[in-house]
């Protein structure tokens, strides 16, 4: 099977350095994958593709060797199973906010006798190997998002359940749950900066990794070095607006300087 470029990196003692995308077009993934991210996530929560585009999006990642993941509208086995199935190499699961919930994601993501996910990895053979089924569970890659207050209160157990290998955590929801007086991305308000110090420490203990979401280069090397192992530099539509503005921006007369934010 090919291998995970994410565990590796991880197993490495490195970072990395993920991108997110909203639009649903080949094209702009595969620009997005030629553009030296380790990893993209394909949202179908938030972003405006469905499966079918998914799967072109996965097609056109796969002439790279960028890793290939999706963001599954919910906390549902069909989608992650027809995703994984689709060839994405790891899946992240919105609004994880206990033990049991994180067992049903992450048995989703496992064949017998790891979990429960169905057997018929369609594009996966291709796009991972005629061994895919019998490697699958080591190279796939589960990651609850710890979004919310209720999920940091349960973090200890949701870092717990066996087989998960990551956590990722989202600003925008769980800034919104801690009651910060800034919703969004790049939050440094204390409260919320409590909260990640004590996901980070149960990472830690329990040896999963930690991602979370950033709208910024500056901080999301502050998050590196916080201890954060998979970094999202903004999205597709982020850094397209950004840089529309900042370029109309300059011409009229501007200067040119724009922030990207989470969306």
């Amino acid at each position: 099977m090919r291998p995970n470029k994410v565990k590796q990196i991880w197993k490495d003692g490195g970072y990395v350095t993920n991108g997110w995308l909203h639009i649903p077009s080949s094209w702009s993934a595969e620009v997005m994958a030629h553009s030296g991210f380790d990893s993209l996530v394909v949202d179908l929560q938030h972003g405006m593709m469905n499966f079918e585009s998914s799967v072109s999006m996965f097609q056109a990642i796969s002439t790279t060797n960028t890793v290939p993941m999706a963001r599954i509208p919910w906390n549902e086995p069909g989608i992650a199973g027809k995703l994984l199935d689709a060839g994405a190499y790891g899946i992240i699961c919105p609004m994880v906010n206990n033990q049991s919930e994180c067992e049903a994601f992450v048995g989703a993501m496992r064949y017998y006798p790891d979990g429960y996910r169905s057997r018929g990895p369609t594009r996966a053979s291709v796009y991972g190997g005629s061994d895919y089924a019998q490697y699958a569970n080591e190279e796939i890659i589960a990651m609850a998002m710890i979004e919310t207050k209720e999920a940091v209160d349960n973090v200890t157990d949701i870092v717990s359940v066996p087989n998960l290998d990551a956590v990722y955590v989202g600003p925008g929801d769980l800034s919104l749950t801690l009651g910060c007086e800034k919703v969004g991305a790049d939050i440094d308000e204390p409260i919320f900066m409590e909260a990640i110090d004590t996901i980070l420490a149960a990472c830690k203990k329990a040896g999963v990794a930690a991602g979370i979401h950033t709208a910024s280069p500056e901080y999301a090397r502050r998050m590196v070095e916080k201890g954060f192992q998979y970094i999202t530099l903004s999205t597709d539509t982020g850094i397209l607006r950004a840089m529309a503005k900042s370029m109309v921006n300059e011409f009229k007369g501007g200067d040119g300087t724009v922030k990207t934010s989470l969306y």
